[in-house]
C-alpha cells in the first residue's frame, strides 16, 4: 500500500492537473482537505472535486466526464482504490 505522503503527493499532482487543464483551481483549504483525506473511489473523489468547486456534476455531465477521467488515471495507481458503489 502507498504511504500517506505518496498519496498526498499524488493528490497534489491530480489537483494541479485539474487546475491547469480544466480550470478546477480549488481554494487551499479544499486542496488540503482532499490531500489529507481523499474521498473513496473515482466517483466519490470526482464528486468531492465538484462539491469543493461549488458545482453539481449532474448539471455539467461533459465536464464531469473530463474530471472523472483525470481522477481515474491518478487513482488507478493506488492499490485498492477501485471505485466503490455509492
Amino acid at each position: 500500500m502507498a504511504h500517506r505522503d505518496d498519496r498526498e503527493s499524488d493528490v497534489r499532482g491530480l489537483l494541479d492537473e485539474l487546475c491547469v487543464k480544466l480550470g478546477f483551481c480549488l481554494p487551499p483549504e479544499e486542496r488540503r482537505r482532499l490531500r489529507e483525506s481523499p474521498a473513496g473511489g473515482v466517483d466519490g473523489f470526482t464528486d468531492a472535486i465538484f462539491e469543493a468547486e461549488g458545482l453539481s456534476g449532474s448539471e455539467h455531465p461533459d465536464l464531469r466526464r473530463q474530471v472523472r477521467a483525470v481522477v481515474e488515471r491518478h487513482l488507478s495507481r493506488w492499490p485498492g482504490a477501485g471505485d466503490h458503489p455509492r
